[in-house]
């Protein structure tokens, strides 16, 4: 392969170089700058035009000496070398060891700008995964090869959840045959470590490939990170047929580096200055997720996003939600009263729920007890609501049963411990607990078998 290098860079502004006068330069094409010191840093062409090529330097271009600095065009894409060996292990956003042990050695690499499924090739969404946590298992289910984001905003323990999904999350009855890639962006020093020593310490780290860009890391490094660590779930599910789950945290961090980019590149603004390609940009990420007909293996994907002043209608939340399948939205005013995790049940929803859970997957009362617990929690608060105006004490009875099932719902359904890992046996039973608090005749969503079989009633009104 032949390989072209010049020292024609004429301006560098934020993490891009511009070189002018570079022939046969195509987009995508992976860079390699020697600065002055002899030191190198990645890059890629994102922008070509008969006067200038644009790169996008993944280490910055900070102390550059244009005069002495060289640029190898490699002419091939940007790839990562892949093997089974790459579970256990913590890389950079590019792919290259972050911890202390030797990289990855194969014969097989991949180009990290992959293609999103092709839809004429999907396979339906289905079959349960099991998290753990009762308001997602329960109320909110998560089902293989399902895009399910969770909003949150900023002081929030999303980052405390993401790493409870990850030690937790199991395929009923492929146990063996599931793995993780968790991708981090922009989290501070202290995050990344808890990350680590969790999943060591809980020994699900065999099982995991870490991607991690730290708050002090280039920036530009977060617009490559979560296309590296899609590329190798894609290898394990789809060479070595694993169930995969895909965990990215901060996609607000990854958006406001295309920001940056987009600026620096002279790009029209769109809302919030946000590109107007953010849209398909962001699609481009989610939709690499799902299954594939005739394949095994599948890829389930739960981003993280915090949500700037916890605004569900910013930008970044409002097109993940058009792209995704459902969202789990965290409140502010239950992780003030304490509650973990604090997840707000009313705007929170799986789309795909429907297909992963009942007789086959979960529990056959599963659909049934969850539509009856959304009822009634929107009924306790209705009486919440009332019971700030007029006072509890002039609540009727059935209206006081209300506040008590919404108490007891908060603290023991929503709430539970980080290492409270809960079957789906455990979380539809303690929602039938809960469900007793309140009459039978209250009930509409669940058939007479279900309350003769689970119901509790005389036990509660005693």
């Amino acid at each position: 392969m032949k390989e072209k290098e010049y020292r024609m860079a004429t301006a560098a502004r934020g993490a891009l170089l511009f070189m002018k006068g570079v022939p046969d330069v195509a987009l995508g094409d992976r860079v390699v700058v020697r600065d002055h010191k002899g030191n190198l840093r990645n890059g890629q062409v994102i922008k070509t035009s008969t006067e200038v090529a644009l790169v996008q330097v993944f280490e910055g271009t900070e102390d550059l000496d244009l005069d002495r600095t060289w640029v190898r065009f490699l002419e091939e894409p940007f790839e990562v070398p892949l093997s089974p060996a790459i579970l256990g292990r913590i890389f950079n956003g590019v792919g290259e060891p972050r911890d202390g042990r030797p990289p990855i050695v194969s014969s097989l690499k991949r180009n990290v700008n992959g293609s999103s499924v092709n839809p004429a090739s999907r396979a339906y969404p289905k079959e349960f995964i099991q998290t753990g946590v009762s308001t997602i298992d329960g109320l909110n289910s998560l089902v293989r090869g399902q895009k399910l984001p969770i909003f949150s905003g900023s002081g929030l323990p999303h980052n405390r959840l993401a790493a409870q999904i990850v030690r937790q999350a199991k395929l009923p009855g492929e146990e063996s045959n599931f793995a993780i890639v968790f991708a981090a962006m922009g989290v501070s020093y202290t995050d990344a470590r808890f990350f680590e020593e969790e999943f060591e310490s809980s020994g699900v780290l065999s099982n995991v490939s870490m991607y991690i860009n730290l708050a002090d890391d280039p920036p530009m490094e977060r617009l490559i990170l979560p296309r590296t660590a899609l590329t190798a779930a894609e290898y394990l599910a789809f060479d070595q047929d694993r169930h995969v789950l895909v965990v990215i945290t901060d996609m607000t961090h990854y958006a406001e580096a295309l920001r940056e980019v987009a600026t620096a590149k002279g790009d029209v603004p769109a809302r919030k200055g946000y590109p107007g390609y953010l849209y398909s940009d962001l699609a481009e990420i989610y939709e690499r997720a799902g299954r594939i007909r005739n394949r095994h293996g599948s890829i389930t994907m739960v981003p993280v996003l915090s949500m700037p002043s916890d605004d569900i209608t910013h930008p970044i939340p409002d097109l993940t939600g058009y792209i995704t399948e459902g969202q789990i939205v965290m409140s502010r005013e239950l992780h003030n009263q304490g509650v973990y995790p604090p997840v707000s049940v009313p705007p929170s929803l799986s789309r795909l729920m429907k297909d992963g859970i009942g007789k086959d997957f979960t529990r056959e009362d599963h659909p049934r007890v969850a539509s009856q617990l959304y009822a009634s929690y929107a009924r306790a608060l209705e009486a919440r609501n009332l019971a700030s105006i007029i006072g509890a004490e002039e609540l009727s009875e059935r209206d006081r049963r209300y506040l008590k099932f919404a108490e007891a719902f908060e603290k023991r359904f929503v709430g539970q411990g980080e290492d409270d890992d809960r079957s789906i046996e455990e979380t539809l039973n303690l929602a039938w607990d809960l469900l007793s608090f309140l009459p039978p005749d209250a009930l509409a969503r669940v058939s007479e078998a279900d309350i003769k079989k689970y119901h509790k009633w005389e036990a509660n009104a005693a």
